[in-house]
Parts: C-alpha cells; sequence; structure tokens
C-alpha cells in the first residue's frame, strides 16, 4: 500500500510540473527503501532534466547494479553515457540491453548511433536493421542506416531505403536526398 500511494503522489507531483516535490517524495523513499528500482530510475530522470548528468549515471550505475537483469535501466544508463560522450560506455550499456531484451528497439538505435560514432559501420548497419525490423515506420532508423549504406560504399542500398522513406515519410526522405545527393537527377 505504501508503495503504491508513493507512487500515486509521485506521478500526480510529476504531472503537474512539480519536480521538488517529486525529488522531495524519491528521497524519502530511497531513505527508507534504498533499494527501490522504479525511485532509483525517477531519481536518475529527475537529475538529468535539472542537468546532472554525473548524478543521474550514478544512480543509473547503482540501479544496474542491484537489478542487473532490467533492460530498460541499461537502455537508459546508455543513453545517459551517449549524452555524456562516453560511446565506449554507452555501447556497453545498450549492447547490454540488447541482451536482456532483444526486442528493445530504442537499444538497437542507441547502439547503432554509438557504432557510427566510433565508425565501425557494419556493425551499425547490423544494429539499425534490427531497429528498423522492430520499428518498420520510424524513420529514424532507415535515416541513419541509409547514411551508414553511404558510408560503407553502398549507395544503391541507400537508394532502396530512400525509396522505401518516400513511400511513408516523405519528408525525412526528402533530408536524406538533400543530404546524400541520392535520387537527384542531374539537370
Amino acid at each position: 500500500m505504501e508503495r503504491a500511494w508513493f507512487r500515486a503522489r509521485l506521478w500526480a507531483a510529476l504531472a503537474c510540473g512539480q519536480r521538488t516535490l517529486a525529488s522531495a517524495l524519491v528521497k524519502r523513499r530511497l531513505d527508507r527503501h534504498p533499494a527501490d528500482s522504479h525511485a532509483l530510475a525517477t531519481q536518475a530522470h529527475l537529475l538529468f532534466l535539472a542537468g546532472d548528468r554525473s548524478g543521474a549515471i550514478g544512480r543509473l550505475t547503482q540501479l544496474v547494479g542491484q537489478a542487473p537483469g532490467n533492460a530498460q535501466a541499461w537502455f537508459n544508463l546508455g543513453f545517459m553515457h551517449e549524452e555524456a560522450g562516453c560511446i565506449d560506455l554507452a555501447e556497453a550499456a545498450f549492447r547490454r540491453a540488447t541482451d536482456l531484451a532483444p526486442g528493445l528497439d530504442r537499444a538497437w538505435y542507441g547502439l547503432g548511433l554509438c557504432l557510427i560514432r566510433l565508425q565501425r559501420f557494419d556493425e551499425a548497419a547490423e544494429a539499425l536493421r534490427r531497429n528498423t525490423v522492430l520499428q518498420p515506420m520510424n524513420p529514424f532508423g532507415w535515416y541513419q542506416l541509409a547514411h551508414v549504406q553511404m558510408e560503407r560504399r553502398q549507395p544503391e542500398e541507400a537508394l532502396r531505403i530512400l525509396q522505401h522513406l518516400r513511400r511513408f515519410d516523405p519528408r525525412v526522405a526528402a533530408q536524406l536526398e538533400r543530404e546524400t545527393g541520392l535520387g537527384v537527377t542531374p539537370t
């Protein structure tokens, strides 16, 4: 009952934009129950919103330490590491998330972005393919995959992706066309 009351009050505080109250509720909960995964994840989120990336990473590191099977926590840790520019750490966290939850499309996308930054384009292509299989109508995975195919010197694959994008997101397809020159007929 106490947990349900905490979550209801926390939800209400967050819904009303009362971050200070939400932070106080989370602190009180963690003082009583230091291993509460939901409270740790919420505190990490609140720290991130307040601009305290290192604090957020610390809380998420604590969370994955006590709940190593929590794929969402690993994804969030990967996201935080990527935001902080720690690409190797982000890659490791995203890989752990995809190992635990192979259907977590956002983790595959995050992994793909890390691998692009590390210039490991073959691995990035595989991660982004997994993302597009899981989330076929999200244009961002396709967009990144087309760029990776260009880096891999496979413009015919990138053109196929552009044609696919044109069918369901012409705006992103037009941006991809401008950036790559694909599909543009010479005048």
